[in-house]
C-alpha cells in the first residue's frame, strides 16, 4: 500500500492519496511508514519540478496534500510515543525562497521526535531568525532553502546571527534542494541534512 501511496501523491491524485492514508491509519500501519512514503513521493515531486514536468501549482498541491496527511497521521504519532522533549528548534525558509514542503516535513518530524519547534514560515529575513533566537532560546536553528539563491541568504542569515553575538549559543543546520557539504561550508553552518530524518538525527546530535 505504501507504493500505491507514493504513486498517488506523486501523480497528484489527492482524493486517492488521502483515502489510502486513512485506510493505512485505520489498519494500524506504522505512522513513520506512512511519512516515509510521503517523503519518497515528495522527492519524486521535487525531481519532476527540477525536470520541468511539474510547476508551482503542483508544488502547492503537494504541500496541501502533505498538510492533510499530517493531520491524519499526527494523532497516531502522539499516541505511539509520549516523547521526552529534546530541546528547542527554530526553523524557517530563508529570505527570497517560498518553498515550505520540505521544511514543514522536517518541522513535523522534529515535533514527532520530541522537539519543541518554532516554525517561522517562508521568506524569513535574517533579523527575524535573530529575534526568534533571543525570544525562544533554541539550541538548534534550521535554515531551509530550495532555490540556489537561498545559499546566499543562508550565508547572510548565519552572518547576521553572528553579528548579534548569538552564533556560539546555537547550532545551525541547513537543508533543502541542492544543499551539500560545500554549501554547508559556504553558509558557515554546523551541518546539513539531505532529508527530514537526517535533519532530525542532526538536531538530536546538536541539541
Amino acid at each position: 500500500m505504501s507504493k500505491q501511496l507514493v504513486e498517488a501523491i506523486a501523480d497528484m491524485r489527492e482524493e486517492e492519496a488521502l483515502k489510502l492514508v486513512s485506510e493505512m491509519v485505520e489498519s494500524g500501519s506504522e505512522p513513520i511508514a506512512i511519512l516515509d512514503a510521503t517523503r519518497e513521493a515528495m522527492d519524486l515531486v521535487g525531481q519532476r519540478y527540477d525536470a520541468g514536468t511539474y510547476y508551482l501549482p503542483e508544488l502547492v498541491l503537494a504541500g496541501e496534500m502533505m498538510n492533510q496527511i499530517m493531520d491524519l497521521v499526527k494523532p497516531k504519532l502522539a499516541g505511539v510515543q509520549e516523547v521526552k522533549r529534546h530541546g528547542k528548534v527554530v526553523i524557517g525558509t530563508v529570505e527570497g525562497d517560498i518553498h515550505d514542503i520540505g521544511k514543514d516535513i522536517v518541522a513535523f518530524m522534529l515535533d514527532a521526535n520530541g522537539f519543541e519547534v518554532l516554525n517561522l514560515g517562508v521568506d524569513v529575513p535574517p533579523q527575524k531568525f535573530v529575534d526568534a533566537i533571543q525570544d525562544f532560546q533554541p539550541q538548534v536553528v534550521g535554515l531551509s532553502g530550495f532555490l540556489t539563491l537561498a545559499f546566499e541568504a543562508m550565508k547572510d542569515t548565519v552572518a547576521t546571527i553572528e553579528s548579534a553575538g548569538l552564533r556560539d549559543k546555537v547550532k545551525i543546520m541547513i537543508g533543502g534542494g541542492q544543499v551539500n557539504e560545500e554549501i554547508n561550508e559556504y553558509a558557515g553552518a554546523d551541518g546539513y541534512g539531505k532529508d527530514a530524518m537526517a535533519g532530525v538525527s542532526l538536531a538530536k546530535k546538536m541539541g
